[in-house]
Order: structure tokens, then sequence, then C-alpha cells
């Protein structure tokens, strides 16, 4: 059975942080993720983890005549690839997904490091990251392993 009805997402929190621009890719950067006091029993727990999967809305990217394939990166010199086969901002559901390291959890207050939202972003939800989530099975295409030659 197929579903096309629109889905309600209501935002768990949102994202705090200085990063502006391509700033918001830097790794070492802290940032805070402030949790609405409704969900502050939903974090019991969370600080004995060291790392987190965050769910966020791309709340800055317009969705509006959005290309379905795209250089990844932006960059000209790697293959014309489906939305879906890249990590760009610009997808019909703008939603991230960033795995952080976990600093501290105070009150209502995540201190996370590595999160790739701008400033005021949705948080939609958190997911423990585990030992579940490794595989180590994974493969990747020869230009995303360029990518990562470069780093």
């Amino acid at each position: 059975m197929f579903h096309n009805k629109p889905i309600s997402i209501t935002p768990i929190g949102y994202v705090v942080t200085q990063a502006k621009g391509s700033e918001v890719r830097d790794k070492n950067i802290i940032s805070q993720i402030i949790i609405y006091n409704k969900f502050i029993e939903a974090l019991n727990c969370l600080e004995e983890f060291s790392h987190l999967f965050i769910l966020f809305w791309l709340n800055k990217i317009s969705t509006k005549d959005l290309p379905l394939k795209v250089h990844p990166r932006g960059r000209k010199e790697l293959p014309l690839v489906g939305v879906f086969a890249t990590r760009s901002m610009f997808r019909p559901n703008p939603i991230g997904l960033t795995i952080v390291k976990l600093i501290k959890v105070e009150k209502n207050v995540l201190s996370v490091r590595g999160l790739d939202a701008f400033n005021l972003s949705p948080v939609l939800d958190i997911k423990p990251y585990d030992f579940w989530d490794k595989n180590k099975e994974i493969s990747v295409p020869k230009w995303w392993q360029s990518l990562e030659k470069e780093k």
C-alpha cells in the first residue's frame, strides 16, 4: 500500500551554534542542542553514550526546484548521480543526519561535537550510536573513495 499523505513531525528541540556558512562542516565545532522541557525525561541515561545520531530539519534549504541528480559536493569532475546516492543537503525532505560526540548533558542542554546543522535548526530526534550501527562490510563508489583520500 502506498502512502502519499503529508507527515506531521514536531521538533523536540533546536540547535544553538556560533558556526556560520561552511564552518558548520568543521567536525571540531561544539554546539548545543536545546531540548524542549516536555522531553527532558527522555534524556534519562543518554549521558552514558559517547556518540549520538542527530536528525534535524534543514530549515534554511529551499525545497523548490530541487534537482534529482547532483555532482557530489558540487564538484563537476565527479559524476552526476541521484541525490539519494549523496549526502547533499538538497533533498525532497530536507532531513539532516549526523553522528556527533556527546560531551555533556546538563538538564535540557546537550553539548555535542561535530554537528553540521545551522543555528536554530529544529531537532527531530536523537538516537544513541551503538554496536548495532557498526558495519565492516560496507562498500562505496570509487568517486566517494576519491573524496575520502583528499581528507
